[in-house]
């Protein structure tokens, strides 16, 4: 249910979470879920894991979802990219690879949330941190939440208030909207 005052809310992890655990995927099941119930919209990278779960915990609970893909087109896609469509109301084809969609990702976004991730994650949070989005980062029993906050702790440019941790989803969240409506 979109409403007046509904955002584009990314969702950044893992597209292979063999690292990453069960609970992650069930905790970006839940943020879907509660994106959706707010209301906003939920972006990803049109991929497997991390994004695909909280696509499909939105998609579940009637919200609207769509997926940057690196991808030109459908076809390479699907076949030299190997991704799948499922979950997503909408597919932006970027043609840019992974690097260049990130960068629409993210500066098509109002805010990040992050999740259980590696190197392609890194560079999402990357982006956003330099780009000054409000930020969330899912705490939970793997190590990407400390990495980033590791990185956060050895910047002294950007600002930091923008920046909230919690390792539940739906508070995750709503402290993120706070920061939005700043």
């Amino acid at each position: 249910m979109k409403t007046d005052e509904s955002f584009k809310i990314c969702v950044s992890g893992a597209h292979e979470t063999l690292g990453c655990g069960q609970a992650s995927l069930d905790m970006a099941h839940e943020i879907g879920t509660e994106i959706a119930k707010h209301g906003h919209v939920l972006t990803s990278g049109a991929v497997t894991g991390f994004p695909m779960w909280a696509a499909k915990g939105a998609r579940e609970n009637g919200g609207t979802t769509i997926g940057f893909s690196p991808a030109a087109n459908a076809r390479e896609h699907a076949d030299v990219y190997k991704l799948p469509q499922g979950n997503l109301d909408l597919v932006v084809y970027t043609g840019f690879g992974y690097s260049g969609a990130d960068l629409m990702l993210m500066r098509s976004s109002d805010a990040v949330i992050f999740g259980c991730g590696r190197v392609g994650t890194i560079h999402e949070f990357s982006i956003a941190f330099q780009e000054g989005k409000p930020i969330g980062i899912l705490e939970g029993d793997w190590d990407t939440d400390e990495l980033l906050r590791e990185i956060i702790s050895k910047d002294t440019t950007r600002d930091h208030d923008l920046i909230v941790f919690d390792s539940d989803p739906k508070r995750l969240l709503e402290q993120l909207i706070k920061k939005i409506k700043k």
